[in-house]
């Protein structure tokens, strides 16, 4: 029910994933009668593989979340986040107010025994591919030891969705030097050196779009800001383009000898493509949706909460926190001489 659209972006867009993807069960979650209604449009009714939920309150996109999570017990985003609780469903996705979802499922779900914070981690494109990031905007004030619960949460999603099993993690800093950086950044770096992960080093701003690591680790604040600032960036060089395209006959002539490298370009760069981010580091699965999003990209963070699903993420994660848990506490117990 949430987001900039509503039941007209979520509710086409789970009708077209199901129909590629014959193994999935989607509960729609809301005011049935708004429901239907798109569903009628659609000429779609409610079957085994899409179900309807009743929720008869919404959480508006202004709400504050402590608001939103003492008065509205009934709405759509708490209703599918117990059903992720109850075991009736396996991922909640959301375009809806973020500091909600964010509040909400912390909440509803509470966080994975060794992980004090969840974090958003999204996907963005690079040279070589792709790369996570994480986190975008949940902590502003982190810790050394957030961060680095932020790096065993990056890759162990990476390792489950993408199927690498030792990806490379980097710390984004202001230099790649040891020197560099601030008391937390240069503290959460010995955790990650001392650790059995997969750690390449400080990286640069530079070295998200190279594709340097397969996981990128920054605060909130510093992700949040590195994220608006590429989509900012994005948005200005296609206006560019369609200024210089239209500046003459020659260049709209141009324009269209080189529209499909145009096009192909904007497909690789497509920022929907890389929409939902996942919620980790919670007892459920929670993708968020960016509250803009058109019925594409809402598609693609319904597939982004199915391959988590598929790839098993949360028990990988459990189980890797687990391992590196009693690691530490076997270091930790150990004689000097036995280490």
């Amino acid at each position: 029910m949430g987001g900039d659209h509503g039941p007209c972006v979520t509710v086409p867009s789970a009708v077209e994933y199901l129909r590629h993807d014959h193994s999935a069960h989607i509960i729609l979650v809301g005011k049935p009668e708004v429901i239907t209604k798109e569903l009628d449009a659609l000429k779609v009714t409610p079957n085994s593989r899409l179900t309807l939920y009743p929720a008869s309150e919404i959480v508006g996109m202004d709400e504050h979340p402590a608001f939103a999570l003492r008065n509205k017990k009934d709405s759509s985003m708490r209703v599918a986040l117990n059903l992720v609780k109850k075991g009736e469903a396996q991922a909640c996705i959301s375009a809806g107010n973020t500091g909600a979802l964010l509040a909400t499922s912390r909440f509803v779900l509470k966080t994975i025994s060794g992980i004090d914070r969840p974090a958003l981690a999204v996907v963005l494109p690079t040279i070589s591919g792709h790369t996570y990031v994480l986190d975008l905007g949940a902590n502003i004030n982190c810790t050394a030891e957030h961060l680095f619960q932020f790096g065993i949460m990056g890759a162990t999603l990476v390792s489950s969705v993408e199927n690498k099993p030792n990806p490379s993690i980097g710390l984004l800093n202001i230099g790649e030097e040891d020197i560099k950086g601030n008391d937390v950044v240069k503290q959460a770096a010995e955790l990650f050196r001392n650790s059995n992960l997969n750690f390449y080093g400080n990286i640069e701003g530079d070295d998200i779009y190279r594709g340097t690591t397969n996981v990128v680790v920054c605060d909130g604040f510093v992700g949040n800001v590195a994220l608006k600032t590429s989509e900012g960036l994005a948005q200005m060089l296609a206006s560019y383009l369609r200024e210089e395209f239209k500046r003459s006959l020659f260049s709209k002539l141009a324009g269209l000898v080189s529209l499909p490298v145009i096009n192909a370009f904007r497909r690789r760069v497509d920022h929907r493509r890389y929409n939902g981010a996942s919620l980790l580091g919670l007892r459920g699965t929670v993708i968020k949706s960016h509250g803009s999003a058109d019925s594409f990209a809402f598609h693609c963070a319904i597939k982004r909460a199915v391959d988590e699903i598929r790839g098993d993420t949360l028990h990988r994660l459990i189980e890797h926190i687990e391992v590196l848990r009693h690691n530490i506490e076997h270091n930790v117990t150990q004689p000097a001489s036995a280490k």
